[in-house]
């Protein structure tokens, strides 16, 4: 299938061996749609298309793994995060931020320096003291739960940040947006009473599946994994977050696996895999029970009785992070965003120079209601013009001439549907604006009577 090269024990200072990467089917017609399959993915090569739509880049010059979001992909990311944000709002969630570097010694509280030191960056020296970029977002949260003291009375807390982390990987290990330097995760983190586990779980499923059906993501695989050999904590309290977890997807009648002994050694979790639009599964969001952070930071509650217990913390991510989901959602639509995604989402295409105020007064009104609508340039030829909004992947265009100036009107086509008629401008941008906040595609006749109509 295709061969490259790697180092010996994947140490960079050692050999470099010849990797052969080859598959083996069962009959030639598995091989076949194998075959079709590779072509439709290379087709849908996030990087080919972050580079082709002027999304993203990969600045060698400033290092490898550490993204740069073009406006357009920047106008992708926004949107996401803003859909994200308020998803989370309206389920309770308070929106935090934290910093992005913490002395060394938070890093030996939580584990991450004695555990994870292969995935961190080198540590900085400031003022006699070692300060370490954070690779995780968690014991930052655990900071702020610790800040007050906090009754039985005030959880559960919910507390969600889109919070940029940085982890080492090797150059070779790299891979576009799917393996960075640099990402966002849109972390979150609960801490509860055991009695309330199963329905925080309920509920961060339920949030799960409202965000990933907003993407057009609704088909999913679900496993549990459970308590591996070695890990922290009592049997009583694995024993119940374990039932928790499979109660929390029986209530909701999801379907499920069971990964035996997989679990972190901190707790169990659910792990769900969303199935794109050629059929490929991917790993993005997690829900995590972690019992080791509340002990190591001595995280308390006041119960009833008025005694000192430990909170359960439950870390989830439903993205995963930003950059990867980003990555995935371009290979899935192929580049082909729906329209409260796209960049653009409607061009003007201007036949002559005397309509072009025209078209810059429609675009500024469509910009006050919150649309991005851009004007072509009209240095090009018709054709021209209509084959590079086609190329650029903008859902809705519309060719502006003289009888749209003089009637106020607007000529739609669709990417995806063709020709939808003529429209008033008011009529337009009202449609466009119901499809933007419902995220459903623009399929609706123009409101301006043809010739034969009159």
């Amino acid at each position: 299938q295709s061969v490259a090269g790697a180092y010996w024990r994947g140490d960079e200072k050692r050999e470099m061996l010849q990797r052969i990467y080859a598959t083996a089917w069962k009959d030639p017609k598995q091989l076949k749609a194998y075959k079709k399959l590779m072509e439709e993915a290379k087709k849908r090569d996030h990087r080919m298309l972050g580079k082709k739509l002027d999304l993203f880049s990969i600045q060698e010059d400033a290092g490898g793994g550490l993204v740069f979001w073009h406006p357009k992909g920047s106008v992708i990311r926004t949107k996401m995060e803003d859909f994200w944000k308020q998803q989370h709002i309206d389920a309770g969630y308070d929106l935090v931020y934290s910093p992005h570097i913490a002395n060394l010694d938070l890093w030996k509280t939580s584990g991450h320096f004695d555990f994870y030191a292969d995935g961190m960056f080198d540590q900085m020296a400031v003022e006699d003291e070692t300060y370490q970029i954070k690779p995780m977002n968690c014991p930052f949260h655990c900071l702020m739960y610790k800040d007050d003291i906090r009754s039985y009375r005030d959880l559960p807390f919910r507390w969600a940040e889109l919070g940029t982390v940085y982890r080492y990987e090797r150059s070779g290990t790299l891979h576009g947006l799917f393996r960075v330097r640099g990402f966002t995760q849109d972390d979150a983190h609960v801490f509860c009473l055991p009695d309330q586990l199963q329905d925080e779980i309920v509920d961060v499923l339920k949030l799960t599946k409202s965000i990933l059906s907003r993407f057009g993501f609704d088909k999913y695989e679900l496993m549990i994994s459970t308590r591996p050999e070695k890990s922290v904590g009592s049997d009583d309290i694995w024993e119940a977050a374990e039932s928790a977890l499979r109660g929390s997807l029986d209530e909701l009648g999801w379907d499920y696996g069971l990964d035996e002994g997989d679990g972190a050694f901190y707790g169990p979790k659910i792990d769900l895999k969303i199935k794109d639009a050629i059929g490929r599964t991917w790993q993005c969001s997690t829900v995590q029970c972690d019992f080791n952070l509340p002990e190591r930071f001595d995280l308390e509650y006041v119960s009833a009785e008025g005694t000192k217990e430990r909170p359960i913390m439950v870390h989830r991510a439903i993205f995963g992070s930003i950059e990867r989901f980003f990555g995935i959602l371009v290979e899935s639509y192929a580049g082909d965003l729906p329209l409260w995604l796209a960049p653009v989402q409607m061009r003007l295409l201007p036949v002559t120079d005397a309509v072009k105020d025209y078209c810059h007064d429609v675009a500024r009104q469509a910009k006050k209601m919150g649309l991005r609508v851009e004007v072509d340039r009209g240095n090009e030829r018709l054709p021209k013009q209509i084959r590079n909004a086609e190329q650029s992947r903008v859902p809705v265009m519309s060719v502006v001439g003289m009888k749209e100036l003089e009637e106020g009107t607007l000529a739609v086509r669709s990417r995806k549907l063709g020709d939808l008629g003529s429209f008033t401008v008011d009529g337009l941008l009202s449609e466009l604006k119901r499809c933007d906040d419902e995220a459903v595609e623009m399929d609706v006749m123009g409101d301006v009577p043809t010739e034969t109509e009159k």
